[in-house]
């Protein structure tokens, strides 16, 4: 089975309709089912976007993107360190 890529927006979407379904009784099975995911993705996606509105979700993963791309950065520049480091020591 392909795996699918869902947004933040469509992952909210779906946790909302899910908390609709469960109110109504359905079991969570059926839920699932009936979203086209599994339970241990619905308890993950809970745990991340639980409570979260559309504009939070898209904040979280813009603030995501920019803390990758800050430790590399950071990671870079250690690197650099190091290596003019060994350079003035004359340890090449």
């Amino acid at each position: 089975m392909p795996r699918k890529r869902h947004t933040s927006e469509q992952i909210i979407h779906k946790l909302r309709e899910a908390e609709i379904d469960l109110g109504q009784g359905m079991s969570l099975k059926v839920v699932c089912k009936k979203l086209e995911i599994t339970e241990q993705t619905y308890y993950r996606w809970r745990k991340e976007y639980g409570g979260l509105r559309v504009a939070q979700a898209k904040r979280l993963k813009d603030l995501e993107r920019e803390n990758g791309r800050l430790k590399r950065i950071v990671a870079d520049l250690n690197l650099d360190n190091a290596i003019l480091r060994d350079a003035a020591e004359g340890n090449f």
